[in-house]
């Protein structure tokens, strides 16, 4: 049969084919509806295609079908590109009978399951290049469905025989043998796959592991290649590349348990985050995961330099946004432990970034006051922090200095502390009164559980007695180790008991004045220093 080129495809400016229009129209219901019924023309005619899923090549493998009568070789190469042809060109039953592409496509796909891996990840990468054409979608599903069926499949561990069966002593002792050698291939047994999905795009990523998700796949093998994946690409990729794979993986690890996901891995995707501009959403996922798992944060994971751009040291605002993330559920769903590590974190991050002089007075209070009250059982550090900050900072006001004063529990300093910020001529006057009037309010608690203490004794006989001179006994080692700390004398506890009540009087006294002085506070402080007796002079608290 004479083979005659009246018909010139254009296949998406990539190529021009000159075929015999009958021969492609009678396998082809698109081409044979745009001709019509009319056998032959006397000149010849172009049609354009812009959108040809698979190009050039794929209009190649679609045309020798034709030319070969209706038969051609489908393998795991070229099966893609023949189906989405074949769909694009209507090339099905009603066109040319039992000869037709989508038809002979379809059985091929049918096969897949007896597909080596192989075979399986070549249709894949071929599937994946005719995206975003139409109708290329649905057997990039199948691919995926097989994938991801090979993947959970192999990842089954074997089952050891059971102990309950009669040679179970010895089946135990092979399992046991066995199970030694498979703990040290878990790992490698449970990752195979991730070198071999590299090639996935970004837009195929998330076909993939939404269906793994939902089918209870390990979370934590999940987690791990997409960490491996963001690795592998971001290595030699361009600034955009990067951008939109480590939003595709944060998006991917957001639906995951957020428990098996390794928090040290989620900072080295921060880092990379960081200089990418990725998108806010994305930004915030990340800083949810880690806020949520922020008791496991270390000091050096924190030290975050600040933006480009921006003046202070360290990267403030991130670690309060992963703080509101952590306490984000409320107080109650965390638990005392978490939250004490976090508070014993802060103080260490705060009394680290408390030197920088561009680290303004309101930064630093959002710091100290990110955590409620109950996550620290001393303040001994934020004092610390604090007085390392109004060193740095000294040009601030006196009210400034009180409001950051502020974020300073004083019922929960230790004696030391106080007395510490007693002689400290940085803090302000006030603080340092109040600083000792919560010590009057610890001295109070300890006299009066001494006072109950011999009431109790007088009032007994018998075991009783003995077991309240036992309680007097122990607190009375409670006033002699606060003396201590206070420089007080422990050589007799009546001298002691007197000495804390002399105490207590010259800091209600103490009080007293504080309440009617009128003068400026530095006035004070000028008398605290000196020592020196005046109608407006602090009383001495020792003599």
């Amino acid at each position: 049969m004479a083979v005659c080129c009246d018909l010139e495809v254009d296949v998406n400016g990539e190529e021009t084919f000159m075929v015999d229009k009958k021969i492609i129209a009678s396998y082809c219901g698109r081409l044979s509806k745009l001709f019509g019924k009319s056998t032959g023309s006397a000149r010849n005619l172009k049609v354009i295609f812009n959108d040809f899923p698979g190009g050039a090549e794929s209009f190649e493998l679609m045309s020798r079908f034709c030319y070969n009568n209706g038969r051609t070789v489908i393998n795991p190469s070229n099966i893609s590109l023949l189906y989405s042809a074949a769909q694009f060109m209507e090339m099905n039953i009603s066109v040319s009978g039992t000869h037709n592409l989508l038809e002979e496509t379809g059985k091929s796909f049918e096969e897949m399951k007896y597909w080596t891996w192989s075979e399986l990840l070549i249709t894949t990468k071929k599937c994946q290049d005719l995206l975003p054409f139409p109708n290329s979608t649905g057997i990039l599903e199948k691919c995926v469905d097989s994938l991801i069926g090979r993947i959970t499949t192999s990842g089954e561990p074997s089952p050891c025989p059971s102990t309950s069966s009669p040679d179970s002593s010895g089946a135990r002792l092979s399992c046991d043998t066995r199970s030694t050698e498979s703990l040290k291939n878990s790992f490698s047994r449970a990752t195979w796959w991730f070198e071999d999905l590299l090639f996935l795009s970004t837009n195929l990523v998330g076909m993939v592991i939404e269906p793994m998700v939902s089918k209870k796949f390990d979370h934590v093998i999940i987690s791990r290649f997409l960490f491996h994946y963001q690795k592998s690409k971001c290595y030699t990729g361009t600034s955009d590349d990067k951008r939109k794979v480590v939003e595709t993986v944060i998006d991917m690890l957001c639906i995951l348990d957020w428990s098996s996901v390794s928090f040290k891995s989620l900072f080295g995707i921060l880092r990379v985050a960081l200089n990418c501009n990725i998108r806010k959403c994305s930004r915030t996922k990340l800083e949810s995961m880690i806020g949520s798992q922020m008791d496991q944060a270390t000091l050096d994971n924190l030290l975050i330099p600040s933006p480009h751009g921006m003046n202070y040291s360290y990267n403030v605002n991130l670690v309060l946004r992963f703080l509101k993330a952590f306490l984000h559920g409320g107080i109650s769903l965390v638990s005392p432990i978490q939250l004490r590590n976090v508070a014993s974190l802060m103080d260490l991050y705060i009394a680290e970034v408390a030197p920088d002089p561009c680290l303004k007075p309101y930064k630093f209070l959002a710091l100290a006051m990110a955590l409620p009250d109950s996550a620290r059982e001393s303040y001994d550090g934020i004092y610390r922090a604090t007085d390392m900050y109004l060193e740095v900072h000294t040009g601030l006001s006196e009210e400034e200095k009180m409001k950051i004063c502020c974020t300073l529990n004083y019922e929960k300093l230790s004696a030391e502390a106080c007395l510490h910020l007693y002689q400290n001529k940085t803090f302000p006057s006030k603080s340092a009164v109040q600083a000792l009037l919560s010590q009057q309010a610890k001295l109070k608690r300890l006299l009066k559980a001494t006072d109950k203490t011999k009431c109790y004794t007088d009032s007994s006989s018998g075991v009783r007695e003995t077991g309240s001179k036992g309680e007097k006994k122990e607190t009375s080692k409670q006033i002699v180790l606060f003396a201590r700390k206070l420089d007080l004398p422990t050589d007799n506890n009546d001298k002691i008991r007197a000495h804390l009540k002399g105490m207590q009087w010259r800091v209600t006294e103490l009080e007293r004045v504080c309440m009617k002085m009128q003068a400026p506070m530095t006035k004070i402080m000028n008398s605290r220093v000196s020592r020196h007796s005046s109608s407006r002079s602090l009383p001495r608290l020792c003599s």
